[in-house]
């Protein structure tokens, strides 16, 4: 007797990335721009397991993969660095044929291939706070001068009344 043929097709769930919820939870991710976060959703549909610390992407493959002008996604890289998402492990530069090589980077949520622990830098990042002002529009320049003049001036008219 054969095994069951509706069985038979089935190999797997096939690949998918997957975003673990403590990275969802952190502040570094919540606050990320749309941008940013398809990037890096894109370099780790890239990693495959094993090649963390060797996950090849160029600016103009980014571009191109996310449908977006090459100049774009140069300050989502930055960011994304920024923030400890990502790191660079050897930067852009010209190969000995004069053939370009593109970055090489990590994910600093896994360990690498070299088997160094996982980074987690974004756990600990936090946004920038703008102390907050007392006032919501901040009066022109020009307005303490205005106030002193007037103030000088009943002043002196006082003066000239009383005497």
């Amino acid at each position: 007797m054969a095994g069951k043929p509706y069985k038979g097709h089935k190999k797997g769930a096939g690949r998918h990335v997957q975003l673990p919820e403590w990275l969802q939870a952190s502040e570094a991710w919540a606050t990320l721009r749309p941008g940013p976060r398809a990037l890096y959703i894109e370099l780790k549909r890239r990693f495959n397991g094993s090649n963390n610390g060797h996950i090849i992407l160029s600016h103009r493959d980014g571009a191109n993969a996310l449908n977006v002008n090459r100049n774009t996604v140069g300050p989502w890289f930055q960011e994304l660095e920024e923030r400890g998402l990502i790191h660079m492990t050897r930067a852009p530069h010209l190969g000995p044929s004069g053939i370009g090589k593109a970055s090489v980077w990590a994910l600093d949520e896994l360990r690498t291939d070299d088997m160094r622990p996982a980074r987690k830098a974004f756990m600990s990042w936090k946004q920038k706070q703008n102390p907050p002002t007392k006032n919501r529009t901040p009066r022109p320049s020009d307005y303490d001068s205005e106030q002193s003049k007037q103030g000088q001036a009943e002043v002196t008219v006082l003066k000239i009344v009383t005497r």
